[in-house]
């Protein structure tokens, strides 16, 4: 651990996910319409809170006795300005921040239907969105008593529109194993499963050979995956250390349209077979994948296995290329402990090997860990039955955090989700699942048993972005500051 690191200054939800103890949470969208009493609150909360006020979770340990709920708060650069921020110090931020998500949107892969023109109040007006507060409970009544205190300082401005929602919970049942995780997304894969690994004196650590991260990935003042390079520490050296960025999204998923396609992709594999023989999975291999499958079924899973990169209970493709492993055999070293060097039979295109190439031969040489992002992630929206299927809106309320917006989410999103250029067999490919497919243009090379690719073609977007902004997540010093400012 940074022997400056000061954890009772750095926002609890950046280095820790709540979710394993309080599986539900809130996004408020605060509008600063009088500044002195959003001081005051900010004031209220960094110093403890009161009965009125909730406190700013901070990243010190809990100990034994977890507590009932959290809350954090991100500021977007508008929200920065409605506080009073000094311009001087506004001047420190980086373009991205600044500009904000909806100007960046082209980069990010928003257009069509994704586009910031068909985003969902009130990110259709971003000047309005200031605060993003976050809550965190175990049960969602303490979430309507968090909400009405904060709408006591704030103009509190719900997103809920008929297509998304400021509320997400835990999708359950969840598939677990000893150390695995404890949700999953509407598209069926477990979710939250590789994330950076920090040495942090008190917190556990993952059991897992994948190396660890500086914490200069997350949290700004501190070392980088760049070596000799620190990013840029905004307001000044002491408020803006410990501080992170955030990019929050709304991200609406297609689950329909996902099985249809798997289904799809299974009949023409399935012809494939009458004609070559099995070309993906061996002969009886669906009793591997669930006893009592049918063929078409097993080659659907296959398709959702290639495709993600990890089988829909989170065995990666890499270590299990034909059936996912058992649940009572997932383990955190069984969920993380691969590689994409040498020979690898997971595809280059499949969407957690974009995200995260590992230690694979990549173009963009020693870029392989410098862009990883800590996610905190939820799914908003009544579970998904594709036996009987509804048209409820579904999705999720992602954070994507990182010290860096445009060297780390930014670069994600446009190099190697929308552009593949970490590996020349798939540039210009966008990511199956979350990219900015068409059906005129989408392709995905689905690895066959000999190695050998086999095109898929014609699936449409799968996720359709509907509303975000970047947020900065100040140290609880900066936080203090901000309440303090003069009037």
């Amino acid at each position: 651990m940074s022997e400056d690191l000061r954890l009772d200054n750095v926002q609890g939800n950046i280095l820790r996910g709540y979710r394993s103890n309080l599986c539900h949470v809130r996004h408020l969208i605060l509008e600063v319409t009088e500044r002195s009493s959003a001081r005051r609150f900010l004031g209220a909360a960094v110093s403890g809170g009161t009965a009125e006020v909730p406190r700013i979770t901070c990243a010190t340990g809990w100990g034994t006795l977890k507590p009932e709920t959290c809350f954090n708060i991100g500021i977007t650069f508008a929200g920065m300005r409605a506080l009073g921020t000094p311009e001087a110090m506004l001047a420190t931020f980086p373009t991205e921040y600044v500009e904000g998500m909806a100007k960046r949107a082209l980069k990010l892969g928003d257009f069509g239907d994704s586009a910031p023109a068909y985003w969902s109040a009130p990110f259709d007006r971003t000047d309005r969105v200031h605060l993003i507060a976050t809550a965190y409970a175990q049960q969602p009544g303490q979430l309507d008593q968090i909400k009405a205190e904060v709408a006591k300082a704030f103009h509190v401005i719900d997103f809920r529109d008929g297509r998304t929602r400021n509320d997400a919970n835990v999708l359950g049942p969840a598939f677990r194993g000893d150390g695995s995780p404890n949700n999953r997304s509407f598209f069926g894969h477990a979710d939250g499963i590789s994330q950076p690994r920090f040495k942090i004196d008190g917190y556990p650590d993952i059991n897992s050979s994948q190396p660890t991260s500086p914490l200069g990935t997350v949290l700004l003042g501190h070392d980088t995956p760049l070596e000799g390079i620190r990013f840029r520490v905004p307001m000044s050296e002491e408020l803006g250390k410990d501080g992170s960025f955030n990019a929050f999204r709304i991200l609406a998923q297609d689950c329909w349209a996902f099985e249809n396609y798997l289904t799809k992709a299974a009949d023409a594999l399935l012809e494939l077979e009458r004609v070559k023989g099995p070309q993906v999975l061996p002969a009886g291999g669906e009793k591997a994948i669930r006893p009592g499958l049918s063929r078409v079924g097993a080659l659907r899973e296959v398709v959702a296995a290639q495709m993600c990169g990890r089988w829909r209970n989170g065995t990666p493709v890499d270590t299990s290329p034909f059936h996912p492993l058992s649940t009572d055999d997932l383990t955190s070293a069984t969920l993380n402990d691969f590689t994409y060097s040498g020979e690898t039979t997971c595809p280059a295109g499949a969407h957690i090997r974009r995200v995260n190439p590992r230690d694979g031969k990549i173009v963009q040489r020693a870029a392989n860990h410098t862009r990883r992002l800590v996610r905190r992630s939820m799914p908003y929206g009544p579970d998904f039955d594709a036996a009987n299927p509804d048209d409820a809106p579904r999705g999720l309320l992602g954070n994507f955090i990182g010290a860096s917006i445009g060297a780390q989410f930014e670069a994600v999103m446009c190099d190697w989700l929308n552009l593949g250029l970490h590996d020349p067999s798939i540039t210009r490919r966008n990511d199956p699942l979350i990219g900015a497919n068409t059906p005129e243009t989408s392709v995905f090379d689905l690895r066959l048993i000999d190695g050998t690719p086999y095109r898929l073609r014609g699936f449409p977007r799968f996720v359709t972005t509907k509303g975000g902004a970047y947020t900065f997540l100040p140290s609880l010093r900066a936080i203090r500051f901000l309440a303090e400012l003069p009037n």
